[in-house]
C-alpha cells in the first residue's frame, strides 16, 4: 500500500529540505499525486506555523483595542475548544504596518510554540486528528519535513528540557493517530555532526545562526548545563541526536535512515527513489 504521508526528519543541516523536495520530485515523477509541506509553511494541514492561542480575554481585549482593525482579526481568527487561534504571521504578511504593534506583541507571546508542552502538545495532537481524519478521504500522498520528532523535542528537551519520557511519548502519541495513513518515515544521517553544523552556518544568513544559537543555549537543556556559543550548541545536538535515535527504534512505522554526507545530489535522490518502493524501506 502506498503510503498516504511520508515524514522527513533529521537533525539541522543535514538535508531535510532537499530531501523532502526529492522525494515530493520522485512522486510526481512516478504518477503518484502529492503535496509537499516544508519547514514554516503557513498552510501546513497538521502543523501551527505563526499562530497564536489566546483566552477568551485576551482575545477580547484585542478587540476592544483597535476598532478600525477588527475585520483584520476577525479574518484570521478561528475559535476552538474554548480557545481563539490566530493566524498573526498571515495577519503580518497581508496587512503590514495596518497591524497595531500592540497585537503583534500579544500574539508573539501566545505562539503556540511558546505555550507551556502540555497545552502545546494538547493543541498539536488535535491539529494532527484533524489532518489524518481529511488525508485519509483523499487520493494525495503527503510529504511533511520535521514536524513530527524535530518539533515535540525541539519543545520537550530543548526548550523545557522535560523528562525524557515525555518528549519521547510527544511523537509516539503522534505515530498512533497517523497509524491509519500508512506512514513512512525518512530519517536523514550525516557521519560527522560538526561538519553539516558548521556548513550550514556558514551557507545560512548570520540571523539564522544566531537564533539557533540563542534557542538552544538560552533555555531549557541548554541553560541548565552551561552550554554557550557554537560548541555549546553543538552538545545540544549531540545530547538531541540520541534522543532522536531512540525515539526512531521506538517507532513502529515503517521507517528507513538514508545517509546525506556526499551532498551527491543525483546519487542521493537514486537512493530515495530505492527506499521509496513498496516493501523496500530499511
Amino acid at each position: 500500500m502506498q503510503p498516504k504521508l511520508i515524514l522527513i526528519e533529521g537533525l539541522p543541516g543535514f538535508g531535510k529540505s532537499t530531501t523532502a523536495q526529492l522525494v515530493s520530485d520522485i512522486l510526481t515523477e512516478t504518477g503518484i499525486p502529492s503535496r509537499l509541506f516544508l519547514e514554516g509553511d503557513l498552510d501546513h494541514p497538521a502543523d501551527y506555523e505563526g499562530v497564536a492561542c489566546l483566552t477568551k480575554a485576551e482575545y477580547d481585549e484585542l478587540w476592544m483595542t483597535s476598532e478600525n482593525s477588527r475585520n483584520i482579526l476577525a479574518s484570521r481568527t478561528t475559535y476552538q475548544a474554548s480557545h481563539y487561534l490566530v493566524e498573526y504571521r498571515k495577519i503580518l504578511n497581508e496587512h503590514g504596518s495596518l497591524v497595531p504593534k500592540e497585537w503583534m506583541d500579544v500574539f508573539a507571546r501566545n505562539d503556540v510554540y511558546e505555550l507551556p508542552l502540555a497545552q502545546n502538545r494538547e493543541l498539536i495532537t488535535a491539529r494532527w486528528r484533524q489532518f489524518a481524519e481529511q488525508a485519509l478521504k483523499g487520493a494525495d500522498t503527503y510529504v511533511f519535513e520535521c514536524c513530527f520528532i524535530q518539533n515535540p523535542v525541539t519543545m520537550g528537551m530543548i526548550k523545557y528540557d522535560a523528562a525524557k519520557e515525555d518528549t519521547i511519548s510527544y511523537p509516539l502519541e503522534l505515530e498512533a493517530i497517523i497509524a491509519e495513513l500508512n506512514p513512512l518515515l525518512i530519517y536523514v544521517e550525516q557521519d560527522n555532526l560538526e561538519h553539516s553544523f558548521h556548513k550550514a552556518v556558514r551557507e545560512r544568513p548570520r540571523e539564522w545562526s544566531e537564533g539557533f544559537v540563542e534557542y538552544y543555549t538560552k533555555q531549557g537543556y541548554g541553560l541548565r548545563r552551561g552550554h554557550l556559543g557554537l560548541e555549546g550548541t553543538l552538545k545540544v545536538l549531540e545530547a538531541r541526536r540520541e534522543l532522536e535515535e531512540i525515539i526512531y527504534n521506538r517507532l513502529n512505522i515503517s521507517k528507513t535512515k538514508v545517509n546525506n554526507s556526499s551532498y551527491d545530489l543525483p546519487a542521493y535522490k537514486q537512493v530515495l527513489a530505492g527506499r521509496l518502493k513498496p516493501g523496500n524501506p530499511a
